[in-house]
């Protein structure tokens, strides 16, 4: 501690008779209820991404992208509400240049450190306050080689670009709250050369085309995690329908076959997700589709909201490919609209994609969900967990295989009418919401009326192989 030297003591004092003479003392930001909101969501799977003192309920976003420079501009509108008092706010945004940001109308303070943006708007919001930020910013977009589950972020490639990725891609392209625990709607509209289809999520909306650019849009109207959006820019053959009344948008490269395996997998889609919803319950957005792409970086598929992105690697074998489909579209009930609170808990979307897969393998003729069951029980390494596996093994396989057993256990424990009862009215219940393990837990154990505690943690976090029910 510094000391205050003795001769600054009568200035100090004086100082402090004039502050009460006002009717107190000085506050910092830091008093009278307003603070900065956190730079991080606290999730240690994600460090650095997220932030707190708001909730996003809508963005706006307005891009255009030249895929002969690189170049995308970009105006992205966030409507907000302050969940505390905030001094200052940060976004997360990777590698772009902002121009300027504005709140509720009055331009902003604004700096960068890192990937974040840093805000500190004229007036403070209060905490309760719905406001607005519009944020005009332009450059080269990143890509993120080295994620956990493969190359991700902005990703050009020889005909345009791909913005995919998990558990985070979105900061590389638009100012974001990026984690899934802040949900919200969007509208996107994306500019491109003429020639080229510019894909995201949700329901199409007309189409504009002016001296040579074609403006795509779309809206997604059901709260979406920022990880599951998309945009997918390039030459493909776009297909353009409905089913039970929803838009259903499905692309595959022109470079592909029109009766190549991966468009025969799209085309299976709908009769996927019927059946899914008569496990399920009713599919939860909408609309509906997928987009295969071409790019050997993209070696995963992704549930990104209401239209999946399917790597090449899953349809190199000649032959369609339903399974994947199957788990993708599982995720639009488990994941997508039923969202992880922590990444810590991605058995919860997972583990039922992967069983997802057993269901309509059965349903299609393969083998039964308890000889994948048997199967998978005896090749489980039982010393990983599928709860809070850590960061490196979240993608791992007591993630998907491990999470799959113990939805089979929870099934044969208490029963068919049970175990979908339960999973009907989860997603019902849950709905647009955001989950952790123990609140599937807690369900279970109320619709069954049954202790399950022990059960799950046998099957999830055990140690040796539990005794099969």
């Amino acid at each position: 501690m510094r000391r205050i030297s003795p001769r600054l003591r009568p200035a100090l004092a004086a100082a402090l008779v004039a502050v009460l003479a006002l009717g107190g003392c000085t506050r910092s930001d830091e008093d009278g209820g307003f603070r900065p909101g956190a730079a991080d969501a606290g999730d240690p799977y994600v460090p650095g991404r997220g932030n707190g003192g708001y909730d996003v309920g809508h963005y706006d976003l307005d891009v255009r992208y030249d895929p002969a420079t690189d170049r995308l501009t970009g105006r992205a509108v966030l409507t907000a509400t302050a969940t505390m008092g905030l001094s200052r706010f940060n976004l997360d945004l990777a590698g772009l240049d902002v121009e300027r940001v504005v709140v509720d109308g009055a331009p902003a303070a604004q700096r960068r450190t890192g990937d974040e943006l840093v805000v500190t708007p004229a007036r403070k919001l209060p905490r309760g306050t719905r406001f607005t930020v519009e944020v005009a910013y332009a450059g080269v977009p990143a890509a993120i080689p080295d994620g956990v589950l493969g190359s991700g972020g902005f990703l050009h490639t020889d005909d345009g670009a791909i913005a995919l990725g998990q558990p985070d891609s979105a900061a590389t392209w638009f100012p974001v709250n990026d984690h899934p625990s802040d949900k919200a709607t969007y509208d996107v509209a994306v500019t491109v050369p003429d020639g080229l289809a510019a894909l995201s999520n949700g329901v199409p909306g007309p189409r504009r085309s002016a001296d040579g650019w074609t403006t795509w849009r779309w809206a997604e109207r059901a709260p979406m995690a920022s990880y599951l959006s998309t945009l997918v820019i390039g030459r493909y053959r776009v297909s353009t329908g409905t089913h039970a009344g929803r838009p259903m948008v499905t692309a595959v490269p022109a470079s592909e076959p029109e009766d190549g395996p991966a468009a025969a997998s799209l085309a299976r889609t709908g009769a996927i997700v019927d059946f899914l919803a008569s496990r399920f319950g009713p599919y939860p957005f909408e609309s509906y589709g997928g987009i295969v792409v071409a790019d050997p970086r993209i070696g995963y598929a992704l549930e990104t909201q209401s239209r999946p992105v399917y790597g090449p690697s899953f349809f190199e074998g000649g032959r369609p490919n339903p399974a994947v489909v199957a788990h993708e579209l599982a995720h639009q009930w488990f994941g997508d609209s039923v969202s992880l609170a922590r990444w810590g808990d991605i058995w919860l979307n997972e583990g039922f994609a992967t069983y997802a897969e057993w269901l309509w393998d059965e349903h299609d003729g393969g083998r039964t969900a308890q000889r994948a069951f048997e199967a998978q029980y005896a090749a489980t390494d039982w010393s990983r967990p599928s709860v809070d596996p850590g960061r490196e093994a979240m993608f791992g396989s007591a993630v998907y295989q491990r999470g799959a057993l113990a939805v089979h256990a929870l099934r044969r424990t208490v029963g068919d009418d049970t175990f979908f009862r339960i999973l009907r009215e989860w997603t019902a219940g849950r709905r647009d919401g955001n989950v952790r393990t123990d609140d599937l837990i807690a369900h279970a154990e109320r619709v069954s009326g049954r202790q399950l505690r022990s059960l799950f943690d046998a099957w999830l976090i055990g140690g040796t192989p539990p005794a099969l029910p």
